[in-house]
Formats: structure tokens, sequence, C-alpha cells
């Protein structure tokens, strides 16, 4: 495949990488002083997108009205989700998206909603979610943290919604507290905790690089070629 990427930072690089190693040719890169057009897609199999939320709306629906497949790994613009649907869906097009392209955050995924079901009777455990990244990292909490939070209340009955502490005041019981720490140097780190009197019991994914991210995203590039409709990775791993 001829592979656009949108975003060549880090991950930009970490993708190229891979998607060469992979057999896949990288036939134009994009960055902020190299911003998209849509002139520039015309060899382009599929693109990956991995900018700033700001931007992720405008590059979607670009590549869409090209017709050029794209994955979108950019966060925190998913509140617009039905409009670019919509969008998808009139020109044909087609998208996958996900909070975070790890095979390994993906199985935490579904381990996170294993275990609330399982601990949603243990009314004597408070849940808590912890999410740790590098300072450069600009949304807060993490696209990742915001899906495990979203996935624990949808199967735990004692909360209702998440709050970023720091920036709420009040955390009531029903809320499903996240906390955001920022440091050097780190790929990124999620907790999963459920706290009583007696004890602690945590989950946690450890991303020791961007490898993993970089190999999924490829992963959901050859997945999405020539097809229409809009995925997500639990369409690739079948869950």
């Amino acid at each position: 495949m001829n592979i656009a990427l949108i975003g060549y930072g880090k991950m930009g690089k970490a993708i190229e990488e891979i998607a060469i190693s992979r057999g896949h040719s990288v036939v134009v890169k994009f960055n902020s002083q190299n911003p998209l057009e849509s002139s520039q897609l015309r060899t382009t199999d599929v693109a990956i997108e991995f900018s700033q939320p700001d931007l992720a709306l405008k590059h979607i629906k670009l590549c869409a009205d090209g017709q050029i497949p794209i994955v979108v790994g950019t966060t925190a613009w998913e509140e617009h989700l039905p409009e670019i649907i919509n969008h998808i869906d009139k020109r044909e097009a087609s998208l996958i998206y996900s909070s975070n392209f790890s095979i390994g955050v993906n199985l935490f995924f579904e381990m996170n909603k294993h275990l609330a079901r399982l601990m949603n009777d243990q009314t004597e455990y408070e849940a808590s979610i912890t999410e740790i990244h590098h300072t450069h990292k600009i949304d807060a909490p993490s696209g990742t943290a915001v899906t495990l939070a979203k996935d624990l209340i949808s199967n735990h009955s004692a909360y209702l919604t998440w709050k970023l502490t720091g920036e709420s005041e009040n955390i009531e019981k029903s809320d499903l507290p996240i906390s955001a720490i920022r440091e050097e140097n780190v790929s990124g780190t999620h907790l999963i905790s459920y706290t009583s009197e007696i004890d602690t019991l945590t989950i946690e994914h450890q991303a020791h690089n961007r490898k993993g991210f970089a190999l999924g995203a490829v992963i959901a590039a050859e997945f999405i070629y020539k097809k229409q409709g809009v995925y997500t990775m639990s369409d690739i791993l079948k869950f």
C-alpha cells in the first residue's frame, strides 16, 4: 500500500518504520510545516492520522472527500462522531478510529470491562483510574483513560460519570475519578484500581515504547484498505 502520514512526529516516524518493514511505502508526510492538501493524496491508498484534536476533523473530511481510507489515532474529537459518520456514509468513504491502536491496550480494554462486571456487586470497593504520560501530551485525561472510564461505567452500576481529579473539587460517590500525571519520557501507563479498607486490586498496562501503537495503526490500515464504512479496533480483533 501507499501510505500518507498525517502527523510526522515521534509517532509518525515509528509508524513509517513499521509500515516499511511490512512492505508498504510512505509516499507523503504532512506536518505543521507541510499541511494536508487533498491534491497531494492522489497516489495514496490509506492515510494514517496522528495530529492534534483541532485538526483531526478537517483531515478526516478531506480524506473522505477524496475517498481515501483513513486511520485516526488522534483523540478528543469524538464528540463530533455522529457528524463524521454522516460525512463518511454520504461519500461512501471509510474510517477506522481508536483511542489507542495498541493490541495490548485493546486487550486491556476487554479486561477492564470484565473486571468491572466482577466488581459490580463488591460494594466495599471504590474504583479509580490513573494515567501517566509524557509532558508533551496535550489532552488530559488521555483518550485511552476516557475509553477505560466509559467502559467501566457501562459495566458497573455504582458510577454514572467520570471526573478529572484536580479540576473537580467535589467528587461524588457516583463519579469515577481519573488522575492524569505528566512525567518526562513516559510512553503511557494506565492503571485501574479498586480499593477497600482491606486491600487494593489493580490492573495495569504499561507501554515500553511507541512500537505497539504504531504496529496497531499499520494493521488497522491494512484492514481498512478497499473497505467502506466506519470501524474500530474491535472489528479487527473481533472481541
